[in-house]
């Protein structure tokens, strides 16, 4: 740490109080380090690297040190933290009775090393004291701050307890400089130190901190005026080999730049300039303000290397402007127009990089520069330069977190348009999808109708070719049906659209359904289908989507049969886990491999090419089963070993709360009464199609093209169902629905609206709309028979 109180103070003191000063001493070096006093023993403490000596004239009694007397008395103490040398000489009036002493009182390390070169000189004869005298010489450093304010507190301490007056003492104490004087100066530069080192770290308000420090120095300093001098301050001019410097910061040695001058046009041109005044504390408002100085329109002062010359850390001290720039008239009529007649002059240096200048102006006066003067304001500018840069870091990281704020508002704003681009496109998507549903849907009813019916019902002879085709056709079309309904069941499904119906149902009868439903098919591949049902007959009903839950049985069942070969075998486990339902599917089938088992459940992937040579589809189906699985709140697990066979297992949760319905018995075709039958459809082939159903079912059909003419050809018969095609030319389904509905003549008529899904999805009338069911297309005879039936024995 870097001293500032190096200047040397006399004094006359009384020889008891000379004593009390080189005890001071001597307590000074127990506080440093052991007190190894040079006496008889002549020895040196050393700790380590740190070194702690102190010796009086005991040590040499025996020999002159200065002059050729034994007048002189000292102390020295030298360490590393702190280093003193205290010297008393009788004066020659009181040489015989040395009842006083003119004492010296110096920290300086260069006039303490003299001192011990000095005293070594007159101890060669003693190689070890010697010795010790050049390691003490080569430890001296600056005195520790703490320690310096210390001793100087309690030097003050010691002298203010002197109760002689001046008058006591010998008249030659008015030739000693005062020290009162020169310790109280430096405790109040120390006071100022440990004031602006306690600011910068208190606060980051750069502004607030320099304009605090001038005021303060100012005062200090007793000067007229103090100024900060920023360069670079908006110049474009950077780093060069000479530049414009400030006339109140000028070099003794600058030459004026005249129109004859032979240098740079950069340094004629004002753009160049290098800063300004930023801030300046004044004595009172009749010194000029010079905030904001620049060059521009004065005599401009080319230096060479100025900058590095002030990087170095050179510092100016002008007693008299008249004196020193008595050769440059230019820059001297500038001085006075400022009103400087002394200045002192120190750089601010930051990272190794001149920042600024800090400068000192006497305006009225000339005025010498004290050393320690010169210190100080080095140690402020170097305080300063801290606070700058401690400064500049915070304004960087704010301008980093401001950047980072600024990218993520950027970065959230481009996600919510992604976002929004994404909803669009799902939008487009589910339009697309809702229309090709209706356009695929309906010419697949007549496939899959007209080819059941005439399976079921042989309207003439068939030979076993054609039952054969048109069960060909049959099957084709329901697999077709069964991609079209995976394709957009999972399209619902991503869009959030899916909502679960959930209702009671018995886990044993979906089982058993779910297997009855794929026997014939397992059959045909020569694959056994076997059921395992571990539920106690209390427990067998449970709450969920029974149509979900069919459809992922229904998807893993033939998934299990699609890849498991002739001669095969797939079981099916059902059991209860405390309220979560367990279906667990296990097949002979052909496997899967470890790295494959994480695309399994991916949307349109096949394992392998060459399976999908084998084995048709889509991949669409493990991907719906495990979003209806999550839909529920479930999970799947899979196991699997290639030629071994899979094992898929699906936990499916007891809802918190649902309300409980209890299944609805459906009556067989044999149970269907007769009765009226309307069909509002403008399509000739679905309206062929349920008519025969229905027909042959044994009821009795009306079919009405016109939805416009509907209304009355109903209340005229008096149906008791009616079917009502949605997409109507003309009056649409939903308007014939709501003219039904709000017809006195029909008001038990039950209203089936055939639509390509089973809920509405663009109800534009309300509650008075809404017919009692739907019946999607395609749909199956046993489909179309068994919600007519409902409705009729209802009635």
């Amino acid at each position: 740490m870097v001293s500032y109180q190096k200047s040397i103070l006399s004094r006359c003191l009384p020889l008891a109080t000379f004593e009390q000063l080189r005890k001071l001493l001597q307590q000074m070096a127990q506080r440093v380090g052991e007190d190894t006093s040079l006496n008889s023993d002549q020895t040196v403490a050393r700790e380590g690297k740190d070194i702690t000596l102190f010796l009086t004239e005991d040590v040499v009694s025996s020999v002159e040190i200065i002059q050729e007397t034994q007048s002189e008395r000292f102390a020295v103490l030298v360490s590393r933290r702190f280093s003193a040398l205290v010297l008393g000489k009788a004066l020659e009036s009181d040489f015989l009775t040395q009842n006083s002493l003119k004492v010296e009182l110096t920290f300086e390390p260069g006039a303490i090393a003299a001192f011990l070169a000095q005293l070594s000189n007159l101890l060669k004869n003693n190689r070890f004291l010697c010795q010790s005298l050049q390691t003490a010489s080569q430890a001296l450093e600056p005195n520790d701050p703490t320690l310096q304010s210390e001793f100087t507190l309690s030097l003050l301490e010691m002298l203010s307890s002197d109760s002689e007056t001046p008058e006591t003492l010998y008249p030659y104490v008015s030739v000693c400089q005062p020290v009162h004087e020169a310790l109280s100066q430096q405790i109040e530069q120390e006071r100022l130190l440990n004031q602006v080192t306690t600011q910068i770290r208190q606060s980051l308000e750069l502004p607030v901190i320099l304009k605090t420090a001038v005021e303060q120095v100012r005062s200090f300093l007793q000067a007229d005026r103090l100024v900060i001098y920023q360069f670079n301050f908006n110049s474009t001019a950077e780093e060069q080999n000479g530049c414009v410097i400030p006339p109140v910061a000028q070099e003794y040695d600058a030459y004026e730049v005249n129109k004859n001058a032979d240098l740079p046009s950069a340094f004629l041109d004002p753009s160049s300039y290098c800063g300004r005044i930023t801030y300046e504390g004044r004595a009172d408002d009749t010194i000029p303000s010079v905030v904001n100085f620049s060059e521009q329109g004065h005599c401009f002062m080319y230096v060479p290397n100025c900058r590095e010359k002030y990087r170095k850390g050179f510092a100016q001290a002008v007693e008299d402007v008249e004196t020193a720039y008595v050769f440059s008239p230019c820059l001297l009529d500038l001085m006075r127009s400022t009103q400087v007649r002394a200045k002192l002059v120190v750089p601010i240096v930051i990272q190794d990089q001149l920042w600024g200048l800090l400068i000192a102006h006497q305006c009225f006066q000339p005025r010498q520069w004290q050393d320690n003067e010169k210190n100080f304001l080095r140690d402020i500018a170097e305080h300063l330069a801290l606070a700058i840069y401690q400064a500049e870091l915070y304004a960087e990281v704010q301008q980093q977190k401001q950047t980072l704020e600024q990218r993520v508002i950027d970065r959230t704003q481009e996600l919510h348009d992604a976002m929004l681009a994404a909803q669009s496109a799902s939008r487009v998507k589910g339009e697309f999808l809702s229309t090709m549903s209706h356009e695929l849907r309906t010419p697949l009813t007549c496939v899959i109708g007209l080819s059941a019916t005439l399976l079921r019902w042989s309207f003439g002879q068939l030979s076993q070719k054609q039952r054969d085709y048109l069960q060909t056709i049959h099957d084709n079309g329901e697999h077709l049906l069964e991609l079209i309904n995976d394709i957009l069941d999972l399209s619902e499904l991503e869009a959030g659209k899916t909502v679960l119906n959930i209702s009671e149902f018995s886990l044993c009868q979906l089982a058993q359904e779910s297997l009855q439903i794929l026997r014939e098919k397992a059959q045909q591949r020569g694959v056994e289908l076997a059921i395992n049902l571990r539920i106690n007959a209390v427990r067998d009903r449970f709450l969920a989507d029974d149509k979900r839950v069919r459809q992922i049985l229904f998807n893993l069942l033939s998934n299990g049969i699609k890849f498991t070969p002739s001669g095969g075998r797939i079981i099916l486990r059902v059991w209860l886990e405390n309220n979560t339902a367990v279906f667990q599917v296990e097949d002979t089938g052909i496997g899967i491999s470890e790295e494959q088992l994480p695309l399994l459940f991916q949307k349109f992937q096949q394992l392998d090419t060459s399976y999908h040579r084998q084995y048709e589809g889509t991949g669409l189906g493990l991907a719906l089963t495990k979003q209806l699985v999550e839909l529920h709140r479930g999970r799947i697990e899979v196991e699997s070993t290639v030629d071994v066979g899979s094992i898929f297992t699906v936990w499916l949760p007891l809802p918190p709360s649902a309300p409980v319905v209890s299944d609805a018995q459906i009556p067989g075709s044999s149970d269907i009464p007769e009765g009226r039958i309307v069909l509002i459809e403008n399509d000739e082939e679905t309206a062929t199609l349920i008519c025969d159903i229905l027909t042959a079912a044994g009821y009795q059909m009306v079919w009405i093209v016109e939805g416009s003419t509907a209304l009355m050809q109903i209340e005229i018969l008096q149906p008791l169902v009616a079917l009502v095609e949605i997409n109507l030319s003309g009056m649409n389904g939903y308007e014939v629905i709501r003219e039904l509905r709000n017809s006195p003549a029909v008001p038990n008529l039950k209203i089936i609206a055939i639509a390509a899904t089973e809920t509405a999805e663009n109800n534009l009338y309300g509650l008075t709309a809404e017919p009692d069911d739907y019946l999607p297309k395609p749909f199956q005879p046993e489909q179309l028979l068994q919600k007519i039936a409902n409705f009729v024995i209802a009635q």
